[in-house]
């Protein structure tokens, strides 16, 4: 091992888990990466319902398997062996979509996970629950039966060639807004409306006239046509709305909300459609009269029905506000009449179904569904998964030009309940049965490889229980909570290791998003669930706040409770990365403050490089620090020192880098931190003081970065701490 990495551990007590000593990052990272491309279908478990930010499960299972075996034992010589670890007992107090239950339960170890959201908690235990596939098809079936045929009526049009009526997959709307002289402005960024994913390749795309709403094919960059139906001759490139503005037919500019409606989101225009022919064609069309007399058929009948439709408000906050200043007051502004009338009935039939299990399964799945048929979908386009689903940005971003998407769906759809079932519900139940492993033919990041499956793990078969009493007695229990991680309902110095991920706390606001889906479920799960009778999924004990002294207090309580039901043996560790001075010093006045200490910390890849708030970020962040803690006994030799910080961030930057592995700046800075907190956590520093030396450290981080830019190329050798060293 690298003498440079040796000083990450602290030396003056024995490691006691492998977790402690070195950490497999570049074999680990490598399989995270392969696996962060489609993780719904290589973890599907964790996917069988929106979390954010959930964490890869291959770094997890490495996290966890490195905490409860010996410190002399390879990692990843064990990775793919398959484990037995009984009476090892792993807690998640911050369990979100339950990837550290998972892990650790394929492992032979017993999993607690707790989440003060309720949707975390449901989604959990849907998740575990096991339902066999036949009755889970049979309930499907009948609902397929039952109120299939009412919701695709609303999704048909005329095929014009045939006469015959044919599925239609997607809508496609516009806002508008109204200008002082009474004039509709369609929110067209451009006029083309729909391309291929990869247009350079595939250049044909849809373009709409601005003049008669007719669609017309051509190139997708095209800037000079003419409407094939009217003769309009227009820029497709050049819509009515540029950034925060808009202008009219006559040129005069206004700011978008100026014009907005008083407290009613903005108006909608349906101009396109994408249907299915009967003979597998889809094809593009311009609404006609029928098609808009079947919508207000739709809006009509739904005044008269009485469907469990939310009601709950949007509260105002971080990843709320945009939404609410288009005037997106009520969680059922984010559907238009269609979509609620076609929910509703769905949710309703749902209900009816006698079996609480297989209910609660497909009120999962249901839940599943709304995140992509909404207002604040919108289409990715031809040539990949058409629905760009409404997180695919943390905030809630008004769309401008929304997808309305087919609710019951075709085989040929993409986020509808059909689809969804099969691909969300279905591979969840099977991998309960047959967990696997993503593994590469190819040793390093960036080399050709091949990935196949590994069966590494005996079937998930535990019963979800909800209190330590139940837990205790039984060998295939996993105790799954809804309350404060900072009370857990656990008995002290019962826990062999803590593995999260916790909240971040000035970016994602879980409850915030969460409340989308809770404005459904909660009316539904009330009366069985004491969790969901609340006004929101909001709780007093959530570690959210976007002051980082107040989440550092937040975060205390919860990692002082860990504390005490840790083992003294025990590790806790965690994942985080952040781009600020003062997200580190949250962390680190919370492990202080909670008596722990940090003894090693290992970089792996974290996300996806291409997700979308990574792809907008000018330096973004593909790394996770592993932080790995034990209880505080003693005061540590090890005192800080800066040129060690940047040499242990150089040669574990290094070993990415030579794996094929991209470093920016961002992510050495997150290297630098994790580094400079082993050094801390035998100091006792304030908020201040611990934000102020990584200040420093990230100023001979630039330093060095522009020492190296402008080093002549004959130069002596770089120096250790250059970024490339």
């Amino acid at each position: 091992m690298n003498a440079a990495i040796e000083q990450i551990v602290v030396p003056q007590r024995k490691a006691a888990c492998a977790l402690e000593r070195d950490f497999p990052i570049v074999e680990v990272s490598q399989i995270a990466e392969q696996e962060s491309w489609r993780k719904e279908i290589n973890r599907p478990l964790y996917h069988i319902h929106k979390w954010w930010a959930t964490r890869l499960g291959s770094v997890f299972r490495a996290i966890t398997l490195s905490a409860l075996i010996p410190p002399d034992t390879a990692v990843w010589k064990s990775f793919y062996e398959q484990h037995h670890l009984k009476g090892k007992v792993v807690l998640d107090p911050f369990m979100g979509s339950g990837t550290t239950l998972g892990e650790a339960i394929k492992l032979g170890a017993r999993a607690i996970g707790c989440d003060v959201n309720p949707v975390s908690t449901f989604m959990v235990r849907q998740g575990l629950r096991r339902v066999s596939e036949a009755a889970l098809r049979a309930a499907f079936i009948r609902l397929e039966k039952e109120i299939a045929p009412e919701i695709r009526r609303y999704y048909e049009t005329t095929d014009p060639d045939t006469g015959e009526r044919i599925p239609v997959l997607y809508f496609f709307w516009v806002k508008t807004v109204q200008a002082p002289d009474g004039e509709e402005v369609p929110l067209f960024g451009r006029y083309v409306f729909a391309q291929d994913a990869y247009p350079k390749r595939k250049p044909k795309a849809q373009i709409v006239c601005p003049q008669c709403w007719g669609i017309t094919e051509d190139r997708f960059d095209a800037t000079e046509m003419r409407c094939a139906q009217c003769g309009h001759a227009f820029n497709p490139q050049e819509g009515p709305a540029s950034g925060q503005f808009v202008k009219t037919s006559k040129g005069d500019q206004y700011r978008i909300k100026q014009l907005l409606p008083d407290g009613v989101p903005p108006k909608h225009r349906l101009y396109a459609m994408l249907a299915l022919k009967s003979n597998g064609e889809k094809v593009y069309l311009a609404p006609g009269p029928a098609d808009f007399a079947l919508y207000e058929r739709a809006a009509q009948r739904l005044q008269s029905e009485d469907l469990p439709l939310p009601t709950l408000g949007v509260r105002p906050g971080n990843n709320t506000d945009q939404a609410r200043g288009y005037n997106y007051l009520y969680w059922r502004d984010f559907f238009n009449a269609r979509q609620l009338l076609c929910l509703g009935l769905l949710l309703k039939a749902i209900l009816r179904l006698e079996d609480a299990a297989l209910q609660e399964q497909l009120l999962c799945l249901f839940s599943s569904t709304l995140e992509f048929n909404n207002l604040f979908c919108s289409y990715k386009g031809e040539g990949t998964g058409a629905v760009r689903h409404m997180f695919s940005n943390h905030i809630l971003k008004p769309e401008r030009m929304p997808l309305e998407n087919s609710v019951w769906g075709t085989d040929k759809s993409s986020g509808a309940f059909s689809t969804l079932f099969e691909s969300r519900l279905l591979r969840a139940k099977r991998y309960l049965d047959a967990p696997f492993e993503v593994a590469l033919h190819g040793d390093l990041l960036g080399a050709p490889t091949t990935a196949h499956k590994v069966v590494a793990s005996s079937p998930i078969d535990v019963q979800c229980v909800d209190s330590w009493e139940r837990f205790a007695i039984s060998e295939s229990a996993a105790l799954v909570l809804n309350g404060d991680s900072g009370r857990l309902p656990v008995p002290d110095a019962s826990v062999d290791a803590v593995i999260t991920d916790p909240p971040y706390f000035d970016f994602v606001h879980y409850s915030e998003l969460s409340d989308f889906f809770f404005a459904w479920l909660s009316p539904a799960l009330r009366n069985r669930y004491a969790w969901f009778d609340r006004e929101d999924s909001s709780d007093a004990g959530e570690v959210q706040h976007k002051n980082p002294r107040t989440f550092s207090r937040q975060l205390t309580r919860v990692f002082s409770d860990c504390r005490r039901v840790l083992k003294d043996e025990g590790v806790l560790a965690f994942s985080f990365h952040h781009s600020r001075e003062e997200g580190w010093a949250a962390i680190y006045e919370a492990i202080a403050s909670a008596k722990l200490e940090v003894v090693a910390a290992h970089p792996v890849h974290a996300e996806m490089r291409g997700s979308s708030p990574k792809s907008a970020a000018k330096d973004p962040i593909s790394l996770d620090a592993i932080l790995v803690c034990r209880k505080h006994v003693q005061a540590s030799a090890i005192r800080h020192d800066v040129d060690g910080v940047l040499e242990r961030t150089e040669a574990l930057a290094k070993r990415l880098s030579n794996a094929g592995m991209g470093i920016s700046s961002a992510d050495r800075f997150v290297i630098a931190a994790s580094q400079t907190l082993i050094d801390a956590s035998s100091e006792e520093l304030s908020f201040e003081e611990f934000r102020d030396r990584l200040c420093a450290v990230r100023a001979r981080l630039e330093e060095a970065a522009i020492g190296a830019l402008i080093r002549p190329a004959s130069s002596v050798a770089i120096r250790v701490g250059s970024p490339l060293a």
